[in-house]
C-alpha cells in the first residue's frame, strides 16, 4: 500500500458553529460546506470537519469524545506574529514556546486549547 498523505481529521465537538467559526478566526482557516450541510475547514491541503458528539455522522470513531484530540498545525509567520495573534483572540498560551522536533525537523512551538478542549500544537519551523 503506498499512502503519503492525510486527507482529513475530524473532530468531535459539542457546537459545530462554534468550532467552525473559532479555526476560522482564530487560524484564518476557510470554511468548507459539503454537500450534505457539513462544515468544516480547509487546512492546507487538508481538512478539519466537525461531527456533533450528541450525533456524531457515522461511522465513526469506538468513542467519539469532545476534547480528545492532539494535532500539530505548522505555520508561516514570525513567532512574535503567532503570539500577538493569539494574544488578540485572547486565546491562552498552555504552553510554549518550546523547541520540538516536528516531522521536517527542528521548530519552535506553543500550545493551545480549542472551545472543546482539544490540544492544538502550533508549530514554526526554525529553518
Amino acid at each position: 500500500m503506498n499512502i503519503r498523505n492525510i486527507d482529513h481529521l475530524t473532530l468531535t465537538v459539542a457546537d459545530i458553529e462554534r468550532s467552525v467559526r473559532w479555526y476560522h478566526e482564530v487560524f484564518d482557516l476557510p470554511i468548507i460546506e459539503f454537500a450534505d450541510g457539513r462544515r468544516g475547514v480547509k487546512l492546507g491541503k487538508q481538512k478539519i470537519n466537525f461531527q456533533q458528539s450528541d450525533a456524531p455522522h457515522l461511522p465513526v470513531a469506538k468513542h467519539p469524545t469532545t476534547g480528545s484530540a492532539d494535532f500539530a498545525i505548522i505555520a508561516t509567520d514570525s513567532l512574535a506574529n503567532i503570539l500577538s495573534h493569539l494574544t488578540n483572540y485572547a486565546v491562552e498560551i498552555v504552553d510554549g514556546p518550546l523547541p520540538k522536533e516536528g516531522a521536517l525537523g527542528p521548530m519552535t512551538s506553543v500550545y493551545v486549547r480549542d472551545p472543546d478542549e482539544n490540544l492544538i500544537e502550533i508549530g514554526k519551523y526554525d529553518r
